[in-house]
């Protein structure tokens, strides 16, 4: 689902909302979560789940192409991790997939 999908899905589930008022508040509640993320703080969105900051520890790394040791830096990256209701949601049996009969 895109952004513009999730502001058409919430004016058409409230009918007293506009288009331009649900976009607005879609793009609130991202850029509120986007400032508290900013400021290293926790979110918590019961059922749903929460987003933190995770961070990655300097190391050294290799350049691929010419294999020459790179150093790369410390770096603060998001992290989702999905609440127990929405585990449980998306824990459905899949069909079950069937082998391909021919592979390019």
């Amino acid at each position: 689902m895109t952004r513009s999908e999730l502001v058409e899905e919430l004016a058409n589930r409230f009918s007293q909302l506009t288009h331009r008022d649900a976009e607005h508040a879609v793009k609130g509640i991202l850029d509120a979560m986007h400032d508290a993320l900013g400021r290293g703080h926790r979110i918590e969105i019961r059922g749903f789940g929460s987003f933190s900051i995770n961070r990655r520890p300097p190391r050294i790394g290799r350049n691929p192409r010419s294999g020459e040791s790179v150093a790369v830096p410390e770096k603060r990256v998001p992290h989702f991790k999905p609440g127990k209701a929405l585990r449980e949601s998306v824990e459905l049996p899949l069909p079950e997939m069937q082998a391909p009969t021919h592979r390019p």
